[in-house]
Formats: C-alpha cells, sequence, structure tokens
C-alpha cells in the first residue's frame, strides 16, 4: 500500500465562525479519512504524480449549511469520489 502524507498548508475560510472551527475540522478529517480508505480514490490521488501542491479552488456551499457539510465538502474537493 502507498503511504499519503497531507499536509494543509493554509486554508482560508470565509462565513465559518470560530465556534464552527472545531466542528469543521473534524468533519474535514474524518471525511478525507473515509475516501482516502478508497482504494481506488487513492489511486486516482497517486496519479496526480507526486505533486507536491493541490490546488482545490474556491469551495461553496449553501448559507446556513452546517460546519460539518463545509468540512465534507472541502474534503470533496481535494479527495473526489472514485467513480463506481
Amino acid at each position: 500500500m502507498s503511504r499519503i502524507v497531507l499536509h494543509i498548508d493554509r486554508l482560508v475560510l470565509r462565513g465559518v465562525s470560530a465556534a464552527d472551527a472545531a466542528v469543521f475540522s473534524e468533519s474535514l478529517r474524518s471525511e478525507l479519512a473515509s475516501r482516502l480508505a478508497d482504494p481506488a480514490a487513492r489511486a486516482a490521488l497517486l496519479a496526480c504524480g507526486g505533486n507536491h501542491k493541490l490546488n482545490v479552488g474556491s469551495v461553496q456551499v449553501p448559507h446556513g449549511q452546517p460546519a460539518s457539510a463545509t468540512g465534507q465538502a472541502v474534503a470533496g474537493r481535494i479527495v473526489p469520489r472514485a467513480a463506481s
């Protein structure tokens, strides 16, 4: 199995309160772990050729969504679900 080390150097959150930061962080961590548990998703990420930088661009979620939904949306831009 290949080892993937993911380091998030900078993450800018607009519209997420400081109180929701812990919920967002846990949601992002757990969603990334779930997605990376899928061998096909890991392989797709590794196919990027060992890029040292991945810019996922902007992630927009509808106003009023919980911080957990924002964490899941960000994870989805980092590691998309593999096609079934």
